[in-house]
């Protein structure tokens, strides 16, 4: 066999005209596992403002995706070109949450898997997302985290805040001395959802004022 016959053989037959039943199934079966994705993506969001528009745009680049490769797959010079052209697009919006790469990704492997016609592959891998962020989520709703900023005088004081923390664990992380006034910024992990160690804290002689941040281990600016 020559290298042309070889190169015949193994690449352009490779390439057929797509069959319109086909097309349609593997769209829908995107836009399905994008839907997937958005309702996922609500459920277990975790920052301060949900972006709906991040939301739908997950489901858009499911679909986008899975057409792009279904238009690579039926014509070896429509590949070639879409190669060239997404080799110079640039994206140049920022993602802040690592979370958000995550489902982005998801989104596009699962156009990719789709537009090939792995319907399996996507539903498992869509199975295996889902407990993966189910087992960390609910690993995180058992216990918070909150910073306890609290404003006090005297050394009397300062030692029976640490009693006031009770049973919860805790870090210290700064103070701030100010003549007699005292800031204690401390890391507080929490199971008890009435925060009780707050009133503790709010009874304690010559506390000003406590204030509670809720805190969960990352910081976006």
């Amino acid at each position: 066999m020559s290298t042309k016959d070889f190169i015949k053989k193994s690449v352009l037959e490779n390439f057929t005209q797509y069959s319109t039943p086909k097309l349609w199934v593997a769209l829908l079966a995107a836009l399905l596992m994008g839907v997937v994705i958005y309702l996922v993506y609500r459920r277990f969001y975790t920052g301060v403002v949900f972006s709906r528009s991040f939301a739908v745009t997950l489901v858009g680049m499911s679909v986008l995706t899975c057409m792009v490769t279904l238009a690579i797959s039926t014509n070896v010079v429509i590949s070639l070109g879409m190669v060239g052209a997404l080799s110079i697009v640039r994206f140049r919006t920022a993602v802040k949450d690592p979370m958000d790469l995550l489902y982005l990704f998801w989104s596009i492997t699962t156009g990719i898997t789709t537009g090939a016609g792995m319907y399996l592959l996507a539903l498992t891998a869509a199975v295996v997302m889902i407990l993966m962020l189910l087992l960390f989520y609910h690993w995180q709703e058992r216990g918070r985290v909150y910073i306890a900023v609290i404003h006090y005088t005297g050394q009397r004081a300062g030692d029976d805040i640490v009693r006031a923390f009770g049973r919860n664990k805790y870090v210290v992380k700064s103070k701030t001395m100010r003549g007699d006034t005292v800031e204690m910024v401390a890391e507080v992990f929490c199971k008890d959802k009435e925060l009780e160690f707050s009133e503790r804290l709010r009874a304690v002689p010559g506390v000003a004022d406590v204030t509670l941040i809720q805190y969960n281990g990352e910081y976006h600016g």
